[in-house]
């Protein structure tokens, strides 16, 4: 009875050792995980506060009454790429724009709609009141003009911006381990030395950051279109990355990336809203395009763009942002058919 007793015993005492032994390995954990937390999330702050720039002139939209909180709000961010490599003579003040994509979030839906605007499309530029691509908005007064540019172009909000060189897009997409992208045809281009360094076969493939960024900015073989698709497409790879479990070991690793290579009008805690987009996994992103038409006409490639398919694109984001234009453009839709009943009913009154 004793030996039972004695043998019960140390089964407890063992089994209790292994359950606190468990539990401190498991606040162990915990603590490291926090602190970790606590690390990032002061490394995002120093960078992001870093980064942060307001444009002078520009409190808010003036398509918004008044302004927007991601927290609670839909919201619209413009992503400009920009090319300010002194190794082709570009600096960050007079540097062209190599990609915008315009991206809308529906904070109900937690959706995105996002849209390229092909770099040549021949667009009204504000800031010189005259017409040209829209990649000459840049060199002509920078991120503000390129704004003002997408705007009058769209008529569309835009609430917050995102400027990022060609660095800080090679370090991020290799801070994170490379990405998963679909390689449409063999590739020969060059890297962001100017070295013919890249070689890429068709299909699925892993890519670095000089990899991917030279399948984001390749055209030779097919189009404009398909060059901002691809853009898109690189774009989801990044945050299907960033969402995943996997990398938030890496995150250091980006913000690091980040440094001195982004400019945003956003703050640390309006960046961090952004953050309810990602709690489900990856979100739902809609890709957009604007349909247009080659222009040689003058001796110089311009992009037509249609205006019926601006239009729509307008009218798809604002509703997407449930802007008081897309109500308006609602009404004017229904009282248009309205009108179209009463006549078609007036026809047929006629034609009896």
């Amino acid at each position: 009875m004793k030996n039972r007793n004695k043998k019960s015993k140390k089964k407890s005492s063992k089994t209790s050792i292994i359950i606190k032994v468990s539990i401190l390995l498991v606040a162990s954990l915990l603590i490291c995980a926090t602190a970790y937390g606590v690390y990032i999330a002061k490394q995002a702050k120093h960078a992001i506060d870093s980064a942060h720039e307001e444009l002078e002139g520009r409190d808010i939209s003036a398509l918004r009454d008044a302004k927007v909180e991601p927290i609670h709000d839909n919201v619209s961010v413009l992503f400009v790429g920009v090319d300010d490599s002194e190794n082709r003579g570009q600096g960050s003040e007079n540097s062209r724009s190599d990609a915008l994509i315009l991206a809308t979030l529906n904070n109900k839906t937690k959706t995105v709609k996002m849209l390229s605007i092909p770099r040549d499309s021949y667009v009204y530029i504000p800031s010189v009141e005259h017409k040209d691509k829209i990649t000459h908005a840049h060199a002509y007064g920078g991120t503000l003009s390129t704004i003002d540019t997408v705007e009058q172009l769209l008529d569309v909000p835009i609430d917050y911006y995102v400027r990022m060189n060609f660095n800080a897009f090679i370090d991020v997409v290799d801070a994170l381990g490379g990405i998963e992208a679909e390689v449409p045809y063999k590739l020969h281009e060059k890297d962001e030395f100017d070295r013919n360094a890249i070689n890429l076969e068709p299909g699925l493939q892993h890519l670095n950051g000089s990899q991917a960024l030279a399948l984001a900015r390749t055209r030779k073989q097919d189009s404009d279109i398909e060059r901002g698709k691809r853009q898109q497409e690189i774009l989801t790879a990044i945050i299907n990355k960033v969402s995943s479990v996997g990398s938030i070991t890496k995150y250091d690793d980006v913000i690091k990336a980040l440094g001195d290579n982004m400019k945003t009008n956003m703050t640390f805690s309006e960046m961090k809203s952004f953050l309810s987009y990602l709690t489900q996994g990856m979100p739902r992103i809609d890709s957009l395009t604007l349909e247009g038409t080659d222009d040689m006409s003058t001796g110089v490639y311009y992009y037509k763009l249609n205006q019926e398919s601006v239009d729509e694109v307008s009218e798809t984001l604002n509703n997407h942002l449930d802007t008081k234009k897309a109500s308006s453009s609602l009404t004017n839709k229904n009282t248009n058919n309205a009108n179209a009943v009463g006549d078609d009913a007036t026809d047929s009154n006629n034609a009896q």
